[in-house]
């Protein structure tokens, strides 16, 4: 009998979380697991690749924090599915996805924690400790975010770590002169690339100001974001303030970053507090050298000097230094661009990802049935 399985998830945005949910969806065995996603606010642009592989989506419309009705919505489609497990990705989705399933008495009830979250305070903490005792466990993708919940009153052995999936690299199918045209930019310039939800947990603004910095040892150097956010206006402005604007573009949402990301020269990763980056596994794929600051999850990815280079978070000085460095030195970056696509490689495929998923629902479900 096929295993029936409810992945609850806030939106299908394009953020790291939503992407190794539509990956898994697109993978997972349909002979052994009949899934189903169940989206507490809205859809986004994850969902066609999901209605592609052909796994029912329900959308859910929670219209505000507290929406009593989409609670009762969620058990309504979950007594109507019958799932052997449910399995939520995500805050908003842990609350009332684990509640919901709680009350209809799911057999199999995880939990999902993506990232290092000190934005909970007492409350929501005590609300984790709760759920997490009431629930088969938690999936994660970082030893980091266990070592943060631990920290919060969580259980170490209520964890099961399954790192990140790659899909497999595409062929280069750009130039550099094609790619850099595509950027506004002459190819013979320095690029350092980001990719990621404008976010204040970001560190958009450290970048910004390490390259201006850059710039005066380094004036062929040009800073691109890719990505799309709430931050985006003010750091627009902030740009502006520091005289940058000809040399910091923001892009916003592409569809091209894949063919974009190898003609990177650098990748920068400023985040104040991460999970375990999509961003910056893909720029490790696709052999661009990764700095990155040295906080919990992307300790996970870069060994210092070996696959990228970490500096102290919120440290601009350190940030412009190493890549002052890196620039000086090609072949201090091919070597570290070589052992980071050998790791990527290696370590994070997205089949691994996919069978190890398979493998922890299959036996908490054999379990749940004995």
């Amino acid at each position: 009998m096929k295993i029936r399985i409810c992945w609850v998830i806030p939106t299908l945005d394009e953020g790291g979380a939503e992407k190794q949910l539509s990956l898994l969806a697109q993978g997972i065995d349909r002979e052994r697991f009949e899934p189903t996603v169940l989206v507490l606010t809205r859809t986004g642009p994850r969902r066609a690749e999901i209605d592609r592989a052909g796994v029912p989506v329900i959308d859910i419309r929670k219209r505000s924090k507290l929406d009593p009705l989409a609670w009762w919505r969620l058990r309504g489609q979950l007594k109507r599915l019958a799932p052997h497990l449910v399995h939520c990705w995500l805050f908003a989705a842990n609350s009332y996805g684990r509640t919901a399933a709680i009350h209809e008495r799911v057999p199999v009830i995880l939990g999902g924690e993506r990232c290092v979250d000190p934005w909970k305070g007492t409350r929501h903490a005590w609300l984790d400790r709760w759920l997490a005792s009431k629930t088969a466990g938690i999936v994660t993708n970082s030893q980091g975010v266990v070592d943060f919940y631990r920290g919060r009153g969580i259980p170490g052995e209520k964890f099961f770590v399954i790192p990140n999936g790659l899909a497999a690299a595409e062929a280069p199918s750009l130039t550099r002169s094609e790619a850099a045209q595509r950027l506004g930019v002459d190819p013979q310039r320095f690029l350092i690339g980001s990719v990621g939800r404008l976010w204040p947990q970001k560190g958009h603004k450290d970048m910004i100001w390490a390259g201006e910095m850059l710039r005066m040892l380094h004036e062929n150097t040009t800073l691109f974001f890719l990505g799309e956010g709430p931050e985006r206006q003010r750091l627009e402005h902030y740009r502006d303030q520091v005289r940058a604007a000809k040399e910091v573009k923001f892009l916003g949402h592409r569809s091209d970053v894949a063919q974009l990301l190898p003609h990177f020269d650098l990748y920068w990763n400023a985040s104040l507090y991460e999970g375990q980056s999509n961003a910056i596994l893909e720029a490790m794929q696709a052999g661009v050298p990764v700095v990155a600051s040295d906080i919990a999850g992307n300790r996970d990815l870069i060994e210092n000097d070996r696959t990228g280079m970490l500096f102290p978070p919120g440290d601009v000085g350190a940030l412009m230094k190493i890549s002052h460095q890196l620039m000086e030195s090609p072949e201090w970056r091919h070597r570290l661009a070589t052992a980071a696509r050998e790791k990527a490689h290696r370590h994070f495929s997205v089949s691994a990802m996919i069978a190890a998923h398979e493998a922890l629902y299959e036996r908490l479900v054999d379990r749940a049935r004995r």
